[in-house]
């Protein structure tokens, strides 16, 4: 049975839906923190377990009977990020999996400024330690986050961020279907993957200018200092660890960590990557 994590948000349940055009929905298993979130899965056949990265014994019910286990990252971030995927690559040895794959990120490392790489890069590692065969998909950064970085642009006609760098913005739904192909492919993708991108890398510059075509508003892009975004942010009530983590993303795109573009995305999907211009036309409208 192939298990797939956190199947209540917005990756995991992609990722459920392109399983259930390559499997019986009896062949999938999800683990969530609150089954009725995916009630709907299970009235289509998929079995639903409660399953909590907290909770070993909780994990074994969910995680029973697997051939491989798909770990969703979690939120968090720091120890308790990587003590909760701990215990999750943990479950699923001892459930018998063969394989576990882990959503990992293309900007992965350890002594990177934006707080969820390193984490990703130490869950890398206990894989790694684990002796488990193991895939860890090297995400392309979610192009929904370019989308959440224009705020409120489309109204000011500003969009004013710190100094950036190019971003390879990379579909949810693509990044899905390459989880699914992954599970369900025996001769697929083996360790760590090669970075998992759409097909081209922009900054916020070439954001705004799509934005701008895309809805016939005019959205000047207005670079501001590190301390006067962030103070911004605490300004709106933000907590200030919520302020620094966001922070960090301007810090490492413009150290180049997510301008890769590589092709092997497109190589598994078997056509070109959605493009950054696609998911933002699908998410707003043109002037009237």
């Amino acid at each position: 049975m192939i298990i797939v994590t956190g199947a209540s948000g917005q990756l995991g349940k992609a990722t459920v839906e392109r399983l259930l055009e390559r499997v019986p929905a009896d062949r999938i298993g999800v683990s969530v923190r609150d089954p009725e979130k995916a009630s709907e899965l299970r009235a289509r056949g998929v079995r639903v377990r409660q399953g909590d990265f907290e909770d070993p014994e909780n994990l074994a019910h969910a995680f029973e009977g697997a051939s491989r286990v798909l770990i969703v990252s979690v939120d968090d971030t720091g120890e308790t990020a990587l003590r909760r995927h701990r215990t999750a690559i943990e479950a699923a040895a001892r459930a018998g999996a063969s394989r576990v794959l882990y959503t990992s990120h293309m900007g992965a490392n350890p002594s990177s400024p934006f707080a969820p790489m390193p984490d990703h890069a130490a869950t890398e590692a206990a894989l790694t330690d684990s002796g488990m065969p193991f895939t860890s998909l090297r995400n392309g950064f979610y192009a929904a986050s370019g989308v959440m970085l224009l705020g409120n642009a489309l109204e000011t006609g500003e969009l004013a961020a710190p100094e950036d760098g190019p971003v390879s913005w990379t579909a949810h739904a693509d990044l899905a279907e390459a989880a699914a192909i992954a599970l369900t492919d025996d001769g697929g993708l083996d360790g760590l993957t090669p970075a998992l991108t759409g097909a081209e890398a922009i900054d916020l510059t070439r954001v705004a200018e799509i934005a701008s075509e895309l809805t016939g508003r005019t959205i000047r892009r207005v670079v501001v200092s590190d301390e006067e975004y962030r103070a911004g942010l605490v300004a709106h009530g933000l907590p200030e660890a919520v302020a620094d983590l966001l922070l960090g993303i301007f810090v490492a795109s413009r150290q180049g960590e997510f301008a890769e573009v590589d092709p092997t995305l497109a190589r598994l999907l078997g056509r070109p990557p959605t493009s950054f211009r696609d998911v933002l036309a699908a998410t707003v409208s043109p002037a009237r």
